[in-house]
């Protein structure tokens, strides 16, 4: 019914920037908040940053200042602006999206397959 494709991963050094973009498509009648999770190795999966469908965001304390999270509703898109990258930032990182589907009309979460960040020297 909605598929989200991540991309803009890779390997990147400390100190360095990525840019994560995730498109949904699909049978979407609306999308509400977006959200952008990350797992790391041996770790649950922790929420990185969020985005309402009013532009409203929230952050995990560990990348505020550091990951700008926006979105282009006209593309169904979410991006993950990240700067000055720390080892630590390491792990899959995940989209999700509340939609609301036309046909059948339900809402529920979505979520990608993953792009892998790895910040390494």
């Amino acid at each position: 019914q909605v598929q989200l494709v991540e991309s803009g991963g890779g390997l990147v050094q400390p100190g360095g920037s990525l840019r994560l973009s995730c498109a949904a498509s699909g049978r979407i009648f609306s999308i509400y908040a977006m959200s952008w999770y990350r797992q790391a190795p041996g770790k649950q999966r922790e929420l990185v940053a969020a985005i309402t469908s009013g532009d409203s965001t929230n952050y995990a304390d560990s990348v505020k200042g550091r990951f700008t999270i926006s979105r282009d509703n006209a593309r169904n898109t979410v991006y993950l602006q990240m700067s000055s990258l720390k080892p630590e930032d390491t792990a899959v990182y995940y989209c999700s999206a509340d939609v609301r589907t036309t046909v059948p009309i339900i809402r529920r979460d979505y979520w990608g397959q993953g792009t892998q960040v790895t910040v390494s020297s």
